[in-house]
């Protein structure tokens, strides 16, 4: 180890390379006594010299099942010598190096079936893996292997096999990168909506919403396509599909009922008992659905949901500079959910009895708990708060009013969160991600352009504005990370599409063209950098990256849309907007590498899908030409912004203002030059044009 510290290496307080990193995963792992090392050439070259296989250990900061293994594991003397004596140790941050992650997920799935975190592989000293497993505990319990006892075995099996395991990693790394090949089909049927809502439809939980058993996970890009596809074809099915599962997942212990903000998915099939870390790209996913969904049903509860998502990113995850935070912890003191668990005597001792009466219909708690230790599986009293009935079925058992009830909801609520103040709250992971930022831009730019608050936008632009400048690189690129004062990471496919969603929904908002010449520049940046000029789609890592053995490029969604959806949908938009044909043809690319996995795997291109049902025909380029002042013009822009309508691309064009810098990024714009007093709408499709209309009815009977 290096930098050990006070005294020798064997000191309690040990120090290894780690302390120097800047990741907050990585520095809470500098004081393990494993000699780790970060990702890099030293560890490469050090396997290679000494012949030694690599431990890589992978796993991110807010990760419970990563505290509980350095907590027993990597803090351990006895596993640290044996994994200092017998490997090279290496770790790093998914959220760092979601490329890396990516690649080693890939290869653990295709040697046990399943993958997860904290992710651990055994790799040859030219990185190609040939074991690789979750979570261990230290010791051999209830059936599961210990690291104590795995660890020696696959020493003395890289002693004894070493030419078998080189040979076996080989042919796996070699299977990976083939796999990784990209082939593109033919055109993507027209059909394939209707075979993917009909994927969805057979995957469906009618029960409890959501899709498949539990785990359950938030997929809010799903709701995206099935949105648009109620909107396209009529099918009350799609929507109400997305209604049952939204409002599910608002009212289940998944959502903080208290600070706003949806934890990382629930353990269980009903949204109740969730895994409790809290992510900023979830935040910015589901507040971006639950917009939508509240545009196209004026259904209140969902716009409280994605301010209340909103609120808690602007209020805990914004930094000093605009930026904003990765994510909050699981954990406090140890203990996964402790900040945010009650008992039912707890709630009765700070409330009165009238309150507490409201609180216990609204929150319904019991002395048993309903939330089981995820240890033991016992239940020891704690609840996770989820809502049962609705404001008005509260009024009408307590015969209340409507408007009193919400009045004691939100005192209950004031109280609870003030008495959960005072505890410890769960760490906080504060490096700043340009994708996952991107994603936040583009909800708070929808949310605020739905809503008309301000505060949003503000919120947006102030984020836009720190990672074009905090985070650029001389050539114009980003860099992927912020943390303490500096960027570092070369930016990622998926940095770039995603900020260029955020700009490009920023810009629609504001009406400021700037945002979208930002978009545009970062788009040309993937363009040149990521594009793979003999197959087409994007890599995730640029040209230049050297120290990963294939070059991944990812479709399908995960938690996350990919950045391959992401810049398709992207792209659709930019060429619809700009008249480009460069965007249009790289769009059309991209959707022949879809083909393949659309016939066989819809499901996981849910934002592919959003973007194929505007690529397909109905969308329409809407342009309002007019004064600033002309109540027309703003009831026009109004009319645009606070209706579900997902096939218009909207451009307003105020007189005397930005319209230059617009006509120079789409030359086609220029053909609406305002050219008189009154505000007109210019209703086109594709590259013609109806005449123009000058009223807002009128306006809305085109657009339908």
């Amino acid at each position: 180890m290096t930098d050990p510290g006070p005294g020798e290496k064997g000191s309690p307080n040990p120090t290894n390379r780690l302390i120097h990193e800047v990741s907050p995963y990585l520095q809470q792992h500098a004081h393990n006594p494993v000699d780790w090392y970060p990702w890099g050439e030293e560890a490469f070259f050090k396997a290679r010299a000494e012949g030694k296989p690599i431990f890589l250990s992978i796993g991110y900061s807010t990760c419970h099942w990563c505290h509980v293994m350095e907590k027993e594991s990597f803090s351990d003397r006895d596993v640290a010598k044996i994994l200092n004596a017998h490997f090279i140790c290496i770790k790093v941050d998914r959220e760092e190096r979601p490329d890396i992650d990516q690649l080693y997920m890939d290869a653990a799935i295709a040697l046990t079936g399943s993958g997860g975190w904290p992710l651990n592989l055994i790799l040859t000293p030219d990185l190609h893996p040939f074991f690789a497993v979750t979570y261990l505990p230290k010791e051999n319990r209830m059936g599961m292997p210990g690291l104590l006892e795995v660890l020696p075995r696959l020493a003395e099996f890289w002693k004894e096999n070493q030419e078998k395991a080189l040979e076996s990693a080989g042919h796996l790394a070699r299977a990976i990168a083939d796999n990784r090949k990209t082939r593109p089909g033919g055109r993507v049927r027209k059909d394939a909506a209707d075979r993917l809502f009909q994927d969805l439809l057979l995957k469906y939980d009618s029960l409890n919403g959501g899709f498949g058993p539990a785990p359950k996970f938030p997929m809010p890009h799903l709701h995206l396509f099935l949105l648009r596809y109620w909107k396209w074809t009529g099918n009350g099915k799609a929507l109400g599909m997305t209604e049952k599962t939204l409002l599910s997942m608002a009212r289940g212990g998944i959502y903080d009922h208290l600070g706003g903000g949806f934890h990382r998915y629930s353990t269980d099939a009903r949204w109740l008992v969730p895994h409790f870390e809290k992510m900023l790209y979830d935040q910015a996913l589901a507040a971006i659905a639950f917009t939508e969904a509240w545009l196209a049903t004026g259904n209140q509860e969902y716009w409280e949901v994605a301010s209340g998502c909103l609120d808690y990113v602007c209020s805990r995850l914004m930094s000093p500079g605009g930026g904003f935070l990765s994510a909050e912890d699981a954990d406090s003191e140890g203990v996964e959910g402790k900040y945010y668990l009650w008992k039912r005597d707890e709630i009765a001792s700070l409330l009165d009895a009238e309150d507490a009466r409201v609180a216990f219909l609204v929150f319904p708690v019991s002395r048993t708990g309903n939330y089981p230790d995820p240890h033991t599986g016992l239940h020891t009293g704690e609840n996770v708060l989820h809502r049962t009935h609705s404001e008005n079925e509260v009024a009408r058992i307590l015969s209340l009013s409507p408007r009193e009830v919400r009045a004691r909801i939100e005192r209950v609520k004031a109280t609870l969160l003030g008495a959960r103040e005072m505890r410890t709250r769960p760490f906080c992971d504060d490096k700043i991600l340009a994708d996952w930022n991107g994603l936040a831009i583009a909800a708070l730019a929808m949310a605020g352009r739905a809503s008309g608050r301000r505060v949003y936008l503000d919120a947006a632009e102030k984020a836009a504005s720190f990672i074009l400048s905090r985070m650029r690189m001389d050539d114009g690129g980003l860099y992927h990370r912020f943390r303490d004062g500096s960027a570092g990471i070369p930016g990622l496919s998926a940095d770039y599409a995603a900020m260029v969603w955020g700009l490009l929904e920023l810009s629609v908002a504001t009406r400021d063209p700037r945002h979208l010449e930002s978009a545009l520049l970062l788009e040309d940046y993937q363009d040149s950098h990521f594009w793979d000029k003999r197959s087409g789609g994007y890599f995730t890592s640029q040209v230049s990256a050297t120290d990963l053995f294939a070059r991944r490029k990812e479709f399908s969604d995960g938690a996350i849309p990919s950045p391959n959806s992401v810049s398709f949908y992207n792209l659709v938009r930019l060429g619809l907007l700009t008249g480009e044909e460069k965007y249009s043809r790289r769009a059309d690319a991209l959707s022949r590498l879809y083909s393949p996995l659309v016939e066989n795997g819809p499901a996981s291109c849910g934002l592919f899908m959003a973007g194929f049902t505007l690529s397909l025909g109905p969308a329409t380029r809407v342009v309002v030409t007019g004064k600033g002042t002309d109540p027309t013009f703003l009831a026009m822009n109004e009319f645009l912004d606070r209706n579900y309508l997902p096939f218009t691309i909207p451009v307003s064009l105020e007189h005397g203002k930005h319209e230059e810098l617009f006509f120079r990024l789409a030359p086609l714009l220029a053909l609406h030059r305002f050219a008189g007093e009154a505000a007109v709408a210019h209703v086109c499709t594709r590259n013609s044009c109806a005449p123009p209309v000058s009223s807002v009815e009128d306006l809305s009977a085109r657009v339908a």
